[in-house]
């Protein structure tokens, strides 16, 4: 119960600051440290709670961001350091003891950050956004950059899965180079997801197929590799259409399944016929075996016809 003679202005302020002390009590959590494999990195993990649940994120962040840590004490000793970043500054104390230690974090926000990110057309920043933005270094600095690429589709949660996924201008830049308009948001977190990288494009563009870039996405995801697209052109289909490349990896048509068609007698079938032979099941066995039951010079449009009526 609040006095009487306490001002509205007063108690407004005393509200306020109520308010922002239980929204820092939300931005505490704790922190993991150990070795990276990468030079000037550390290995960084952060498990905030939050909304009944825990938010955990563990990557390489650079060393020289942790201001006042020693590392060059290898007995277990006590640590305070400090991480500041566009979007807020993490307080941190625990242990550390040979490149490995643990503790608690507080962070605090950037006051400012949200405003100057509206500036740039990245809005609706709450409070557990931007602190998702400063865990994985969402600069203002990098808003800028990626509003320079004129790219579709690209908001405030756009911006933070770039980050996450490591999409940066010189990637945009070689996929660029390589042909590709990449001026889709969506599709450029694809590409980073399912590993469509430039070496990728290159190389399928060099064995002379050009893939849109939805195929480019689906190839990967069924895995129809440069290698794979290689081993298939030694068969003789180098210049097939690229969704019967990807029908091929979906429905199990391999270099090896080619080869032992072939074998029996069936020279150079055509991409559907070989799709539907692997749907229905005509296995180079299955033939193999009406053959030795006088059942030869058969078309495979017939083969596929005897599989669908159950004839073994």
């Amino acid at each position: 119960m609040f006095p009487r003679s306490l001002s509205f202005p007063a108690l407004a302020l005393i509200l306020l600051t109520v308010a922002s002390v239980a929204r820092a009590e939300d931005f505490k959590g704790s922190w993991t440290m150990r070795p990276s494999e990468d030079s000037g990195q550390v290995y960084f993990g952060l498990a905030h709670h939050m909304h009944g649940g825990t938010s955990n994120s563990e990557s390489d962040w650079d060393l020289g961001e942790f201001m006042g840590l020693d590392l060059a004490t290898r007995d277990r000793h006590d640590v305070k350091f400090s991480i500041a970043r566009d979007a807020g500054r993490f307080e941190c104390e625990g242990f550390i003891r040979d490149g490995e230690g643990a503790g608690v974090f507080h962070f605090t926000p950037n006051p400012g950050f949200a405003k100057e990110m509206a500036q740039l057309g990245f809005t609706d920043i709450d409070d557990d956004k931007q602190f998702a933005m400063a865990v994985h270094d969402v600069s203002i600095a990098y808003a800028k950059e990626m509003k320079a690429r004129n790219l579709k589709r690209l908001d405030t949660d756009k911006l933070l899965a770039f980050r996450i996924f490591r999409i940066t201008d010189a990637f945009i830049r070689d996929m660029r180079a390589e042909g590709l308009a990449a001026d889709d948001a969506d599709k450029l977190v694809a590409f980073r997801v399912h590993g469509v990288t430039p070496a990728m494009v290159h190389a399928i563009r060099a064995s002379g197929l050009s893939p849109t870039e939805d195929q480019l996405i689906a190839m990967r995801i069924h895995g129809a590799t440069p290698e794979w697209v290689a081993q298939l052109a030694q068969e003789g289909y180098a210049q097939i259409d690229i969704e019967d490349l990807i029908a091929f990896r979906i429905h199990g048509v391999s270099p090896e399944f080619i080869e032992k068609v072939e074998a029996q007698g069936y020279k150079h079938p055509a991409p559907e016929q070989l799709v539907a032979m692997r749907i229905h099941g005509v296995t180079p066995e299955f033939i193999a075996n009406l053959k030795s039951r006088g059942m030869k010079d058969l078309s495979i449009d017939k083969l596929v016809n005897l599989k669908i009526h159950g004839i073994e």
